[in-house]
């Protein structure tokens, strides 16, 4: 078992797909959504509202500002799926060309890193879910089955002095290496 992708156990029984690759020079494995799932849109209200404050220069109080960023904040969309692999590659997620032009949903940390160490990590089993922002005029309701992102197995190098760093033990889910909180 050098690489691969498995099905977490919640979803076993509920007809995930694993990713596969579209063509036989595709580099990225299609990613699914799990279940079928709302991305709203960034363009609500208290997004507008807040924007047209901030262009007047006037000051935003603390509910204005943590309102708007509430709906801005991007969604993590589930896939069912883990991904194992060798300790010295990364996988990573990628945008399909078709999401942002004919979905307006893109990833907003442009690429997502999946680490051979969030394999079966205790908090959510390695579940890998897909990090995506909407900034189109309306919300996108994704079905399940529906592909919304790739996925790419890549090696990577270290330094001379990787060794004598003292690193964490990775103890949870998603964003657990920022400071061990994940879902």
């Amino acid at each position: 078992m050098k690489r691969g992708f498995e099905i977490v156990s919640k979803y076993l029984d509920q007809n995930v797909n694993l990713p596969k690759r579209a063509t036989n020079q595709a580099a990225g494995y299609d990613f699914e959504v799990a279940i079928d799932y709302v991305v709203p849109s960034i363009w609500k209200y208290g997004f507008l509202k807040a924007l047209k404050t901030i262009l007047q220069e006037k000051i935003i109080n603390d509910d204005q500002g943590h309102n708007a960023q509430q709906i801005i904040k991007p969604v993590l969309v589930p896939t069912g799926i883990k991904a194992y692999m060798e300790k010295n590659e990364v996988l990573m997620l990628i945008n399909r060309s078709s999401g942002p032009l004919k979905k307006s949903l893109i990833l907003p940390n442009a690429v997502g890193v999946i680490d051979a160490d969030y394999y079966n990590n205790e908090k959510n089993e390695g579940e890998i879910f897909v990090q995506l922002l909407n900034f189109g005029l309306r919300d996108v309701t994704l079905r399940k089955g529906e592909r919304i992102a790739q996925g790419i197995f890549m090696p990577f190098l270290l330094t001379d002095n990787d060794a004598m760093t003292s690193k964490q033990v990775r103890q949870g889910g998603f964003g657990s290496s920022d400071n061990n909180v994940g879902l």
